[in-house]
Formats: C-alpha cells, structure tokens, sequence
C-alpha cells in the first residue's frame, strides 16, 4: 500500500517533504539523538534518498518543518514504520536550536498526529526520546503521549551511552491541541 506524503498547514508552519544538512550537522541541535552530528553533504544525499524510499515503499513520511511567516526552514517531523495491518506507527521529529522553546514542535507534532489518526487512521503511535532530553519528554505529554518505559542502555553514539523514554498514543486518547 502506497502512503502519499502530504503537505501540512497549521497557523505558524508549513509541513513539506524535504531535507537538510545545516540541522543534521549540528552536534548542539543533536545532542540527543541516536547517530552523531553529519560530517559531509553524502550524508544528507543518503538522508534524501531514504526519504524517498520510505515514501515510496509505503512506511513513511519525513515533512520539513518551516515558518509560514518567513519560510525559513526549522526543521523536519516524520512518521516511520507505518503498518496499515496493524495501524501503528512511529513519531519523530528534530528542531534547529534556534526554534526550541517556541512551541514549534508541538504544533507540527499535532498536525502530524491529526494526518496519522484521521487520514491514515492510526489506533497508536509510538515516539521515543533520550532520557536526558527532558523539552521532548514534555513535547509528548503535551500531545498526550503516557510514558510506557526505558528503554536501558540502548543508544551508543560516539562512545556515549544513553537511554531512551518510550511514549505511546491512542487515537482513544488523543485530543487534537487548539490551534494557534
């Protein structure tokens, strides 16, 4: 089954297909993440082509996330290993330091999660976030994400071992946040 990507709008962001380097490159903005900071533009190729072939296979959808007021590119959110049979999915995003702690990733998150349980019609999406990352934590439990575990020990990135928080929502649960 095929899953089209869209493009999303909500009063401050537009949701696209796209990609970048000049985020994934940034040891700050990645302090958290599983893989370490991008060290040449291949990399960011590599991003692009799976882009694709995740759309193209059907098990996914990576949008960039910019501001509508200037189209500067913050970021991306996505929605991986999409299963119809089992209608789950897994939630993901990252945000240029320079948009956190505007509530940027909230609101693409919940345009995200609307697409997911109302055109996909998702029953559960799953996210998870590095125990330390405590502003993503609080991301999830805005959308209403209930914290389901720790995953222990299981990212390594240059040498640093880390855990990771796992959330899950149903579309029993989910409440779409007002817009803004």
């Amino acid at each position: 089954m095929s899953l089209p990507t869209p493009t999303l709008h909500t009063a401050r962001l537009l949701l696209r297909p796209d990609a970048i380097f000049a985020l994934q490159s940034s040891p700050r903005v990645l302090r958290y993440w599983d893989a370490p900071a991008w060290k040449n533009r291949a990399q960011a190729e590599r991003f692009i082509a799976g882009c694709r072939q995740i759309e193209q296979e059907g098990t996914g959808a990576r949008l960039a996330i910019e501001r509508a007021a200037d189209g500067v590119f913050i970021g991306w959110c996505s929605l991986g290993k999409w299963d119809p049979v089992y209608r789950s999915a897994k939630m993901g995003y990252c945000l240029d330091d320079v948009a956190w702690g505007q509530g940027f990733a909230t609101e693409a998150a919940n345009a995200l999660l609307q697409w997911a349980f109302e055109t996909l019609d998702l029953n559960r999406v799953q996210a998870e976030t590095d125990t330390r990352n405590t502003a993503s934590g609080r991301v999830l439990e805005k959308l209403g994400f209930v914290h389901e575990g720790t995953l222990r020990e299981d990212c390594i990135v240059d040498g640093e071992v880390s855990d990771s928080s796992v959330y899950g929502l149903l579309k029993r649960e989910w409440k779409p946040l007002p817009r803004r």
